[in-house]
C-alpha cells in the first residue's frame, strides 16, 4: 500500500505478487477494494497493481475541476507503471476502469502487453449518443452534490462496501472522467494489435452490445459471457470470473 504524488493529487495504490505485471482499474465510484476477491487467484503468477482513481477512495480528491480528465487519468496510469517499474503491462479494468485501458492504450501502445476489458463501453461515434451519456453523467455529478454519499446506495453492486472520503470528488470525477470529449477511443479500437479479452455479465444489459461491439472490432479479441452476473461482473459470480480469465492470462505466459 503506498501513494503516488501526481499532479498534485495523491494516488493510492497496492501491489501484490509477483511476475509479469497486470494493473487493473475499478469502476466510476467504486474503488480498488472491488477486486478484493481477485487477489489472491490474480497475484500468484503476476505482479498485481490495484489504484484508487482520483476523487475515490484514499487516493487525493482536488477541488479543481480541470484536475479530473481522460488524459490525467492516462497519465496515473503511467506514472503507477513506472513506480513499480513495469516498462509494459497487461492493463485491465471495469466500466470506466475499463474505459481508460483503452484510453492508455491508445496513448500509450508500446506499454500495453494485452487488454483485459470488463463490463465496458468504448464510448460513441456519434455526437447525439454521447450527448445522451454525458448529460447522464452529468445528472450524476448533481446527484452527488445534492445527496452526498446516499447517492451510493442506489447503484449497484460494486458500490456496496466502497469508502469514500467525501461526494465532491465523485461529482466531479463524473463531469471530468465520467463524461466524454470525441470519438477517440472507439475509433481506435481496430488498431489494437495486442491480445484481448472482453468479459461482460449475461444480465448487464447496457453493456452487451458495447462489449459485442469491442470483440468485434479489436483484431483477435476474446470475449467471454459470464451467466448470471450484472454490470460487477467479477463480484456477481467471482469464480466464474477467474475461470474465464485465468485461461487467457495463462495463454499469455505461454506465449512468451
Amino acid at each position: 500500500m503506498a501513494k503516488l504524488s501526481r499532479s498534485g493529487a495523491e494516488i493510492y495504490y497496492e501491489v501484490h505478487g509477483s511476475g509479469p505485471p497486470l494493473i487493473l482499474t475499478h469502476g466510476y465510484s467504486s474503488t480498488s477494494a472491488m477486486w478484493q476477491g481477485q487477489i489472491d487467484a490474480l497475484s500468484r503468477r503476476h505482479t498485481l497493481v490495484l489504484w484508487d482513481m482520483r476523487g475515490h477512495g484514499q487516493s487525493d480528491y482536488p477541488d479543481d475541476p480541470t484536475a479530473y480528465s481522460e488524459q490525467l487519468t492516462v497519465g496515473d496510469i503511467a506514472a503507477l507503471l513506472d513506480a513499480v517499474g513495469a516498462e509494459k503491462a497487461i492493463v485491465g479494468g471495469l466500466s470506466l476502469g475499463g474505459y481508460m485501458s483503452l484510453a492508455f492504450h491508445r496513448a500509450h501502445p508500446e506499454r500495453v502487453r494485452a487488454l483485459l476489458i470488463v463490463d465496458t463501453g468504448p464510448g460513441f461515434k456519434k455526437d447525439d449518443a454521447r450527448e445522451v451519456w454525458n448529460t447522464r453523467a452529468r445528472d450524476t455529478g448533481d446527484r452527488f452534490d445534492r445527496e452526498g454519499l446516499e447517492v451510493l446506495k442506489t447503484l449497484s453492486a460494486e458500490r456496496a462496501s466502497v469508502t469514500h472520503r467525501n461526494a465532491k470528488g465523485l461529482a466531479l470525477a463524473a463531469r471530468g472522467m465520467l463524461a466524454q470529449r470525441d470519438a477517440r477511443v472507439i475509433e481506435s479500437l481496430p488498431d489494437i494489435k495486442v491480445p484481448s479479452l472482453v468479459v461482460v455479465g449475461a444480465d448487464d444489459t447496457p453493456f452487451l452490445a458495447a462489449s459485442d461491439y469491442m470483440a468485434a472490432k479489436i483484431p483477435g479479441a476474446q470475449k467471454a459471457v459470464i451467466p448470471n452476473a450484472g454490470h460487477a461482473v467479477n463480484i456477481d459470480q467471482p469464480q466464474a470470473f477467474i475461470d474465464a480469465v485465468l485461461p487467457f492470462l495463462d495463454r499469455l505466459e505461454g506465449s512468451a
